[in-house]
């Protein structure tokens, strides 16, 4: 049988498309109301496709951007055998003619129509009753792939494990291989931000004002106050970027983040986010029940943050400047010992304004593209003249917050030279200042700490201050 007699079946998800589209539609309607869970729930009683059809009939996700394989695209628009294809998929039949649509050269598209669920072996046993026992080619990548190849003539492997390519064989004749990329330590490394983990450092300024940051005990209760923000912080990343993935993809940097692009597999992330979630929570109540209730308060807020109060401007930038605050407060709990109402009025005025820089950053950069608004939050162009004078006039009151410190009795307590912190303010001024101007430019990276972390001058007077505190105490 010549191949313009047989039709080439593909499959979509984890073959088309990098990604999943049951997970990306409920994850779609997740963010849209957290309450669709429940809903789920009852729907899946009824069946998979059922569950299928009623998420697909209320999600809405733009085909266009989702990560398709490059490779099964050239080669489907570059094969000229003049046989009939078919997309042929698992997921809703919405999402089947929505991409076919945009895809093009689909003679047909077949998927799940709310009571029969084509995966599998209702992939299989449709795809025989159209064109016979061995009548068709079929594209596919996963373990249940296996019952289709089955029956199939010949298999096109896509991205799938080793041992899924080993039994392909044993099944019926491998066509063509299209070998596993993405994943990987690579990945992982970019999704779960450790760069970002340089955040949580701020558990250990409570342990640095109270002058106990080298006691040995109190330090490494520190050091497992920090374990426990950093995890907790890459599940909330995590969980982040699987709620967000729309928005992502249609952002000129943020498109590549290993969910966006298709590299992880959503259910990775589904998976990891609550398992790092719950070992940070292992390692705070071992410290104490008290920062136990603040890394509480900690994930409680990043997930309202991810959920809704990201999309709604200037509570989103409450909302961040919080959670820096509330590591500062962590910090005090793990020792323990008083947070401080004076740092914890620098820090909100500091991270406030840095809330807003980075806001700054993302508003001036589609305003320079000429688009309307920013993706995913409650910003527009016409919003970068606030945004400006609200960030610069936060960032000013921390210097000012800094300076009344200084000349309070506190300061004088803790520190033998108090007067040598005067020069603290200069320094921070100057940051705050610099930070701005190069904003105004179009030269700052639109995440202040990955800019605080990377910039020459930054670095410089982060020394200077540490150099300005010891010579204080």
């Amino acid at each position: 049988m010549q191949n313009g007699d047989v039709p080439l079946c593909v499959d979509l998800d984890g073959t088309l498309i990098r990604t999943d589209m049951l997970l990306e539609s409920a994850l779609a309607l997740v963010r849209r109301n957290p309450f669709f869970l429940f809903r789920f729930v009852v729907w899946l009683v009824r069946g998979r496709a059922r569950l299928k059809r009623q998420i697909a009939a209320r999600a809405e996700i733009d085909v266009a951007t989702l990560p398709y394989d490059g490779r099964v695209l050239a080669w489907l628009r570059d094969g000229g055998d003049g046989r009939r294809r078919v997309l042929c998929t698992a997921s809703d039949q919405r999402w089947a003619d929505a991409v076919a649509e945009h895809v093009g050269g689909f003679d047909e598209a077949l998927g799940s129509d709310g009571v029969r669920n084509l995966g599998g072996r209702g992939k299989a046993a449709a795809l025989c009753e159209r064109y016979g026992e061995r009548g068709f080619d079929y594209a596919g990548n996963a373990a249940t792939d296996l019952h289709v190849w089955r029956r199939a003539r010949r298999a096109i492997v896509v991205n799938a494990r080793p041992g899924v390519l080993a039994r392909a064989r044993a099944e019926c004749e491998v066509e063509q291989v299209f070998g596993r990329v993405g994943g990987g330590w690579r990945a992982w490394l970019a999704a779960l931000r450790p760069h970002q983990w340089a955040k949580n450092a701020l558990v250990f300024v409570p342990l640095l004002a109270a002058h106990q940051l080298f006691v040995p005990g109190v330090a490494l209760r520190g050091g497992f106050a920090f374990a426990a923000f950093c995890l907790c912080a890459s599940a909330a990343y995590l969980l982040n970027d699987l709620l967000d993935l729309d928005a992502d993809r249609r952002h000129p940097r943020k498109r590549a983040r290993p969910f966006a692009s298709g590299a992880l597999p959503l259910e990775a992330g589904l998976a990891a986010a609550p398992m790092l979630t719950l070992a940070a929570f292992a390692i705070a109540f071992a410290l104490s029940p008290g920062f136990a209730l603040v890394l509480f308060a900690y994930a409680l807020v990043t997930l309202a943050y991810s959920l809704a109060l990201k999309r709604v401007a200037l509570v989103d930038v409450l909302a961040l400047a919080g959670l820096y605050t509330v590591r500062i407060v962590g910090g005090a709990a793990a020792i323990p010992v008083p947070a401080s109402s004076w740092l914890l009025a620098f820090s909100m005025f500091l991270f406030f304004g840095l809330a807003m820089l980075k806001r700054y950053v993302e508003v001036r950069g589609i305003a320079a593209a000429e688009q309307a608004r920013v993706a995913g939050r409650g910003y527009g162009a016409g919003d970068l003249g606030p945004i400006r004078a609200l960030g610069l006039g936060s960032g000013y009151l921390s210097v000012l917050v800094l300076a009344l410190y200084i000349n309070s009795t506190k300061s004088e307590s803790l520190y033998r030279h108090y007067h040598v912190l005067w020069l603290l303010t200069p320094i921070l001024l100057y940051w705050i200042t610099r930070a701005w101007r190069l904003a105004q430019r179009g030269q700052l990276h639109d995440d202040p700490v990955v800019f605080a972390l990377t910039d020459k001058a930054s670095l410089v007077a982060l020394a200077a201050s540490a150099i300005v505190i010891a010579l204080a105490i």
